[in-house]
């Protein structure tokens, strides 16, 4: 199937976890993909084994210059793209009385700050008729402890591609929001938090699904959301938790 022949599509933070397989997704139905990421050697590798019509650019989705250099790279590169799935996000987790001050703007510099200035900047760039996915999480909503800022940050990115939809919709521009729930990627690493420390297992038991979410398949949602089979579909919000938002975890 080749629902995204003759697109074009940007992938921030494309290098690992569901950018990554968002990225093969996109491949396999026919796209160009750009992907960017923070650090050259895992972009680098993510690249050689995507392999297909891959691009890259690095760049921390936190750093506004970045985006502006990413948005120049792309005019030169492509003249216009069609999907823009802004993926790229971080979370460090402790009670809010222990958040400091640079936690704080790291958290929001990316997951906020950073995704509306990615799409500021790449919005002029844009085919009429194309589409904005943001990556979001269920701790949008969810109120769990030691989440707020990172909570805090993806409500705010809730809000803003609700607001994106009807703002864009003149352009026929389609603006969809994905909240994954546990999904098996390093993002908790990535947090600091210690490999040991993460028993995979006792959080899968506790999910109404009984296991982890796998990158795959939120990578389809996007996917479906970026083709002309989502053509109606704008200014929504996809729970991808295995149930978890209908029935909360419990002790």
């Amino acid at each position: 199937m080749e629902q995204l022949q003759h697109k074009t599509a940007v992938i921030t933070g494309g290098n690992s976890g569901i950018g990554y397989a968002t990225a093969a997704d996109f491949l396999a139905k026919g796209a160009k993909v750009l992907i960017t990421g923070r650090r050259p050697e895992a972009v680098q590798q993510a690249v050689a084994t995507l392999g297909g019509d891959v691009d890259s650019f690095i760049a921390d989705q936190g750093k506004i210059e970045d985006s502006k250099q990413l948005a120049e790279y792309v005019r030169d590169r492509y003249g216009k793209i069609d999907i823009l799935f802004v993926n790229a996000g971080i979370g460090t987790f402790a009670t809010i009385a222990d958040v400091t001050e640079a936690e704080f703007d790291r958290i929001m510099d990316v997951n906020l700050k950073g995704a509306f200035f990615t799409v500021q900047h790449l919005l002029p760039l844009m085919n009429d008729g194309g589409n904005i996915i943001l990556l979001s999480s269920v701790n949008a909503h969810s109120g769990m402890p030691g989440a707020s800022v990172y909570s805090a940050s993806k409500a705010g990115l809730n809000s803003l591609g609700r607001t994106l939809s009807r703002e864009l919709a003149g352009r026929k521009i389609r603006v969809n929001i994905v909240n994954p729930g546990p999904v098996d990627t390093p993002i908790l690493e990535k947090a600091g938090v210690p490999k040991d420390a993460i028993n995979i297992d006792h959080l899968a038991q506790r999910m109404p699904i009984g296991r982890m979410g796998r990158p795959e398949e939120i990578a389809k949602l996007v996917s479906f959301l970026a083709s002309d089979d989502a053509s109606f579909i704008t200014g929504v919000e996809y729970n991808v938790d295995g149930g978890l938002s209908v029935h909360p975890l419990i002790a």
